[in-house]
């Protein structure tokens, strides 16, 4: 499986219009093995300035395949990079997302104080 992915792997990109693939020379198979050698799936944003202009210019040019190859088998992926937008965080009227009441260590401990400690805090 490492040699078919070697020799005749290709990249997927997701993107918003659905997946592509792309066909990538032996050296830039090799790149795309150290890319993706902890993680199948990396968001654009994950990756370094280097290897984010190196995607682009894969994006860019005319290389994109169909995962069928020639003799009807689908190519070996070597890795998945998300370029789809960011979701926006549904945000509040004020335009800040709504945040949870925010407890202090003494409600928390509270409930574990003697009595007479309850009694003084409740009133």
């Amino acid at each position: 499986m490492l040699l078919e992915k070697m020799f005749s792997g290709v990249l997927r990109v997701l993107t918003p219009l659905g997946p592509r693939y792309i066909r990538l020379s032996l050296a830039q198979r090799i790149y795309m093995f150290w890319i993706f050698r902890h993680f199948q799936v990396l968001p654009l944003q994950v990756l370094t300035p280097k290897q984010r202009r190196f995607m682009d210019r894969l994006c860019v040019a005319p290389r994109f395949v169909s995962l069928n190859q020639e003799n009807g088998v689908e190519a070996p992926i070597l890795g998945t990079l998300e370029r789809r937008p960011p979701v926006a965080v549904p945000a509040d009227v004020d335009g800040v997302p709504p945040r949870r009441p925010s407890t202090g260590i003494s409600d928390a401990v509270a409930r574990f104080a003697p009595s007479p400690y309850n009694a003084q805090r409740r009133s």
